[in-house]
């Protein structure tokens, strides 16, 4: 059950985006007036307009039939380049959390394992919650897996930025990129943003130890399944930023993936030879933790025979008096 759970909630994640998007889009063609509502018009005064006009002077500067789509795609790297290294210093935090996860995953797979029982009690359920907090806290771990939300929030504004100055520039919205129109919904636009979005994922899980990569393979869908639904809802000017996007995020998990990753794997092993990871959970406290259960039943069995025998006392004085 808890598996569907994940898919659902992966769909709804990507059915809200989607919302998100084609709200501020609007799928291109009719759009003709900026927005003037507080957070979009806010938006597309201090960031949409901006990134607009730089855009028109790239496309002015390029020049040629193709120049609009190399002037998004130019912007699409340079809004990322700013980003990178607060994107990489996250991602870093998150690649540490999950090297120490690895080396907790002995402990997480024995609560895991006995909270699939179906015979605990309310209280043993509670006991192995608390384990499971200690283990995060005293191994300095993050319940979030060390993602933070920052990076997200930066980058939802400039996102909606660069869709509404696309949308709202008629030489940008209805201008073609080596015969694809940016006016219009373009699947080979969105199968190209798909492919890199997919490669992104797969190369997020080289390296990563089977049991984490099991937990992450439902979570790799996530970033093409956006893709897809978000590149098939808006126009191919939209979708190009979202190609050129994952683009750079093959770039940047690669740097992470074979740059970083060994990095943080050297420090989390000379860390661990100064702070060992804590045993918090032990096969033998799961076993103590699970004869509770067994104990319980002949205690129960005990007190029934003992009012049994007194109810049958009082039955044989009763019979007695009469």
């Amino acid at each position: 059950m808890k598996k569907f759970r994940k898919y659902i909630g992966l769909a709804a994640l990507c059915f809200a985006v989607m919302l998100i998007v084609t709200a501020c889009a609007q799928n291109g063609k009719g759009v003709t007036k900026p927005p003037t509502d507080f957070f979009y018009g806010t938006i597309y005064n201090f960031i949409g307009k901006p990134l607009q006009n730089v855009m028109l002077y790239f496309s002015h500067v390029i020049g040629g039939a193709n120049g609009a789509g190399w002037a998004i795609i130019l912007m699409t790297f340079v809004v990322r380049m700013v980003l990178l290294p607060l994107m990489l210093n996250q991602q870093k935090k998150s690649t540490t959390q999950q090297e120490k996860m690895a080396r907790v995953q002995p402990q997480m797979k024995l609560i895991q394992e006995t909270m699939k029982r179906k015979d605990l009690t309310q209280d043993q359920q509670l006991t192995l919650g608390t384990w499971q907090r200690e283990l995060y806290s005293q191994n300095n771990l993050s319940l979030t897996g060390g993602m933070g939300c920052l990076p997200l929030i930066i980058q939802f504004p400039i996102m909606i930025g660069i869709y509404q100055a696309v949308m709202y520039s008629k030489p940008l919205a209805h201008s073609f990129f080596f015969g694809i129109s940016l006016s219009e919904r373009s699947i080979s636009v969105t199968i190209i943003a798909t492919i890199f979005a997919f490669l992104q994922g797969y190369i997020s899980l080289i390296g990563i130890p089977k049991e984490q990569k099991k937990q992450m393979q439902s979570m790799m869908l996530m970033n093409p399944l956006m893709t897809l639904f978000i590149s098939l809802s808006v126009s191919g000017s939209v979708a190009l930023y979202w190609a050129a996007g994952n683009i750079f995020s093959v770039i940047q998990q690669l740097i992470v993936t074979f740059i970083i990753m060994p990095k943080v794997k050297k420090e989390v092993d000379e860390e661990l030879k100064h702070e060992p990871i804590k045993a918090v959970v032990t096969q033998e406290k799961i076993d103590e933790l699970l004869n509770q259960t067994s104990a319980a039943p002949k205690v129960n069995k005990q007190t029934q025979e003992l009012h049994q025998n007194l109810r049958n006392r009082n039955k044989g004085k009763q019979h007695h008096k009469h």
